[in-house]
């Protein structure tokens, strides 16, 4: 009996594979026919295709986002920043050095070496402009991923920030120069490893969220980081939105200067979201005695922030450092106190661009996050973003491959920098201290005039090169 429907059972799918093998042709044509007769007949109201006007006027994202609303009631908290096309670096190109100066011989090695905090009595040096950015450990950042980018960073002999998360103590071990950022937290306020660091940084705000606290439940910050950063079973991880009990200028200048006693003397640096009113920000951070600012633009990222905060508030990079040069050079403050600039600098020419606008160093984030899973990323992909392998809460954190990491990242900063050394010998450059908005031009003339470089499409004229505004008039 079971021989017999076995053998009928196979007869009708034979059957069937052959219908579909000779009519495969038919079948789709009907299927189109009456798909497109569905489409080109019904009303717009029952109509599938209402969804392409209405997701040109809505947008997929505002779509989800939206929905993700309706769903949860809870305010939202998108992944790796604004999604906006912000004014960037791109209308912006260097001006090359062909017929004089000369461009230099690829063999000869650029100086690209950055003292940060000149005028501090312990000032940070550093062979790369290029520095990690505070990624936290456990609030964003998985232990494996913080300690392959804090040996990346001494490998290259350059500095990773901690960002507000726990600090590990083997990753004070392994890591060259360390940035502590100072944050509106509970942690990471040890004497022991604050006198460690090589430069400490107070954390007012970032692009991509400015300077709000928030609460991170227990079931959001799991494993050794709740250790690390002292938490007790079930609490939960506070950042507050001051330092102080209505906090004032003077509050923060006593802290900046009882930090500076406490280090010996190391750099003491402020980071702040660039925000419309950046020249009061930056007079009230001259106060303080800052030896260096950081500021974050608009298109920062961060790992979870309310859209509305990432979207709708702060201004671009590209904005920010202009207006910033700008201030420090009318209160003759630029060259005395250190810029470092961060926010959608994601490849080498962006990194070489805000240098040439005045900035000393850089941040990079999203950039070093990306490189640092390298095809590591692949371990998560196609069901589940490629971070879920970097977040300390990513589901396939323990998949990631410490040595791997490190290579990449390694890699990634390397080629940065030699892709940036070449650009400044087809400048005829030696040093990057040589570089500066007068290698620049912009083929947008409203972006030439804001920046004050000439616009491409006018005649060069010597005596006007680096003037500024003047080669606009």
């Amino acid at each position: 009996m079971l021989t017999i429907i076995s053998f009928v059972m196979i007869s009708i799918l034979f059957i069937l594979f052959l219908f579909i093998l000779i009519g495969w042709r038919w079948i789709i044509k009907k299927f189109v026919q009456q798909m497109g007769k569905i489409i080109l007949t019904d009303s717009y109201q029952e109509n599938i295709m209402e969804l392409m006007p209405g997701l040109r006027h809505m947008g997929i994202q505002n779509m989800v986002e939206n929905s993700l609303r309706a769903e949860t009631g809870d305010v939202l908290h998108r992944p790796l920043g604004s999604s906006k096309k912000w004014p960037h670096l791109d209308p912006i190109t260097f001006i090359a050095a062909q017929t004089t100066p000369f461009p230099i011989d690829g063999d000869q090695d650029v100086d690209v070496n950055v003292t940060i905090g000149p005028n501090a009595k312990k000032p940070m040096k550093i062979k790369i402009p290029l520095m990690i950015s505070g990624m936290a450990y456990g609030i964003a950042l998985s232990e494996d991923v913080r300690l392959s980018l804090a040996e990346a960073a001494k490998n290259l002999e350059t500095a990773i920030n901690s960002g507000e998360g726990g600090i590990m103590p083997e990753e004070l071990d392994t890591a060259g120069k360390y940035i502590l950022q100072f944050s509106k937290t509970d942690w990471s306020k040890e004497e022991e490893k604050i006198k460690r660091a090589d430069m400490i940084e107070v954390k007012f705000g970032q692009g991509a969220l400015f300077g709000v606290g928030g609460r991170i439940s227990p079931d959001n910050l799991t494993g050794r980081a709740r250790d690390v950063m002292g938490l007790k079973e079930g609490e939960e991880a506070v950042i507050y939105d001051n330092f102080f009990s209505n906090q004032t200028l003077d509050d923060l200048k006593e802290l900046v200067d009882e930090l500076r006693t406490l280090t010996g003397g190391v750099p003491i640096g402020a980071k702040m979201g660039a925000s419309g009113k950046i020249e009061e920000d930056i007079d009230h951070l001259i106060y303080l005695g800052v030896d260096y600012i950081a500021i974050d633009g608009g298109q920062a990222a961060t790992l979870g922030a309310p859209p509305i905060l990432s979207d709708d508030m702060g201004i671009p990079t590209l904005h920010a450092i202009v207006r910033a040069v700008n201030h420090l050079e009318k209160r003759n403050m630029k060259g005395q106190i250190s810029l470092i600039v961060s926010g959608g600098l994601l490849v080498p020419g962006h990194f070489l661009k805000v240098l040439a606008l005045g900035a000393d160093a850089v941040y990079l984030g999203s950039a070093m996050l990306f490189s640092v899973s390298h095809s590591q990323s692949l371990k998560a992909i196609p069901f589940e973003p490629p971070t879920q392998v970097v977040w300390n809460q990513g589901k396939f954190k323990d998949l990631f491959n410490r040595e791997e990491g490190v290579k990449s990242a390694e890699k990634f900063l390397t080629s940065s920098i030699e892709e940036m050394k070449m650009a400044l010998r087809a400048m005829g450059k030696r040093s990057l201290k040589d570089l500066s908005k007068k290698d620049l031009v912009s083929y947008d003339e409203l972006t030439a005039k804001m920046v004050g470089i000439p616009f491409s499409f006018e005649a060069w004229d010597n005596n006007k090169k680096g003037s500024g505004t003047d080669s606009n008039q």
